[in-house]
């Protein structure tokens, strides 16, 4: 260790001398620090100096103060320790603060085609939550109520939106990982996850893929829209609002038409069932599946569960809407064999996320409707644009129930152990979801006159952000579209922090009370 060593300095006076201008002792054996003994510490090692918080001095002018500024501010510090010790703020600060932008982009009188007036304050702050949320609601008809620039700020709202989602939840993650089982291995490529690791990093990874999926998505319907007599500039702008749509399950669409003429057109339909399929999955299964694609035995337990019940639920429940609506004159009867299972395969794979439909759903059956609430409710992956409460949730639970229903102690899947904090995380969302549903759905009961099963439906879309509708949204009073914006929000914000404010709370205790079995059942 090098030697330190303090001297005078000979602007001082020397040590032990006293001076009339010196201040009495605070108390007996106090020693003053060494600036004011007039000592000056010297060390010959070099100090380490970390070059994110010191700027330099000599530099040009045009590049000093941006430093300086960012040094002051220390932007990256700040950002790192509220998404370590306070993600779930960070998370609803962020999306509030877009979701304010966005609103006041859809307010200005350009936002609107000519001759039309300015959106309300409430149909703005709608359709910008529905955006940013990627929900799909809407009071007003997207494709005839907003300008190309308003469309445009609607569906930049959405891909920030679903960046936002999958980058909030990637950090919650990495945040929450030494006590969430199933986010263990997410995005961790390194043993200390406690840090947050490169977020730069994170953030391109997230943003590449999104924008490589989405280019891919567009270079496949641009060719349709162009056979369908568009010039050259509409059939690239639907077909890029069209992606960033799909892929950011936003469900938005501008065509004038919507998508009921296209309910038997595999080229339309198809990009849109892959596109969901990827966005819903969520970027920890995306990287995941690419990292070890030629050895799928090496993917994470939150992958292959994901997949899985996605997988599982999607076939089930195509088969099950289209037996409920085969021979419904108003959806699947007049299409041809090949449109039936199109369309139920679409309505299987959508009903949980993107909410674009080719069948209004106003016209399906009760028991359909039932089933889709089912559906909604349990939503897309983890770390996804998809909403509810995700399919590794309802996984777990299931396991768990099946676990309980043989005997077993241990929860074990794809040869491995399901903790117990996951467990009761997984019971903890999805009673939480259970309990905003139920009381929205008694405002809204309150608030209209309509049917318990079209405001039940409209609920559940809107927590599940899918944005699937009965065709209510629109003539809700302006209180209960309030209700829904609430919805929206809590839907998309509230899951994903709630299970990681749940999960970065669990402590253990020294003193455990006697162990009881109440009676259950």
């Amino acid at each position: 260790m090098a030697a330190v060593s303090y001297q005078s300095s000979p602007s001082r006076a020397p040590r032990g001398a006293r001076r009339a201008d010196d201040e009495p002792r605070l108390a007996r054996g106090w020693r003053a620090p060494l600036p004011l003994a007039g000592l000056r510490r010297r060390d010959d090692r070099p100090r380490r100096v970390n070059p994110e918080l010191v700027y330099h001095r000599h530099v040009d002018d045009e590049q000093g103060w941006l430093r300086r500024l960012v040094a002051r501010l220390q932007v990256r510090a700040r950002v790192e320790r509220a998404a370590r010790f306070a993600p779930a703020r960070l998370a609803v600060l962020v999306f509030a603060s877009i979701i304010v932008a966005v609103t006041a982009l859809l307010s200005l009188p350009m936002a609107t085609p000519a001759g039309k007036p300015a959106a309300s304050f409430v149909d703005a702050l709608f359709t910008a939550t529905s955006a940013v949320c990627v929900t799909g609601l809407s009071t007003v008809d997207t494709a005839t109520a907003w300008s190309t620039f308003g469309q445009g700020v609607i569906i930049l709202g959405a891909a920030v939106g679903g960046l936002g989602i999958m980058t909030m939840a990637s950090l919650l993650s990495f945040a929450v990982s030494r006590h969430v089982g199933l986010t263990q291995r997410m995005l961790a490529a390194t043993e200390n996850q406690s840090r947050l690791g490169d977020v730069a990093s994170l953030l391109r990874a997230v943003i590449y893929t999104a924008l490589g999926v989405e280019a891919v998505l567009a270079l496949i319907l641009l060719p349709r829209f162009l056979t369908l007599g568009l010039d050259p500039w509409h059939a690239l702008w639907y077909a890029v609002f069209m992606s960033a749509s799909i892929f950011n399950n936003a469900g938005f669409v501008i065509m004038p038409e919507g998508l009921a003429p296209y309910a038997s057109d595999w080229w339309m339909c198809l990009p849109i069932i892959i596109g969901t399929f990827v966005g819903a999955t969520g970027f920890p299964v995306i990287l995941d599946v690419m990292r070890h694609r030629r050895r799928p035995r090496l993917w994470t337990l939150h992958t292959k569960l994901t997949l899985t019940t996605y997988l599982a639920l999607t076939v089930l429940s195509s088969l099950t809407i289209a037996a409920f609506e085969w021979t419904n004159p108003q959806t699947y009867g007049p299409l041809s064999m090949g449109g039936k299972l199109l369309t139920a395969l679409l309505n299987g794979v959508n009903a949980r996320s993107s909410g674009l439909s080719t069948i209004p759903p106003e016209h399906m059956h009760e028991a359909t409707w039932f089933l889709q609430d089912a559906l909604m409710f349990i939503g897309g992956g983890s770390a996804s644009t998809a909403g509810g409460i995700k399919v590794s949730t309802f996984a777990v639970l299931l396991l768990a129930v099946a676990a309980e229903a043989r005997g077993d102690q241990d929860i074990e899947a794809f040869g491995r152990r399901i903790t117990l904090p996951t467990v009761r995380l997984s019971v903890a969302v999805a009673l939480i979801g259970s309990a905003v549903v139920g009381i929205s759905t008694l405002l809204l009961l309150q608030l209209t006159d309509l049917s318990l099963d079209r405001i039940l439906f409209e609920v559940i879309s809107a927590f599940a952000t899918v944005g699937l509708s009965t065709g209510i949204t629109p003539i809700l009073p302006e209180s209960g579209k309030y209700v829904i914006i609430v919805l929206m929000f809590v839907g998309r914000v509230g899951t994903m922090t709630a299970a990681s404010a749940l999960a970065m709370r669990e402590r253990r205790r020294v003193i455990r009370m006697p162990a009881e079995r109440p009676l259950i059942g």
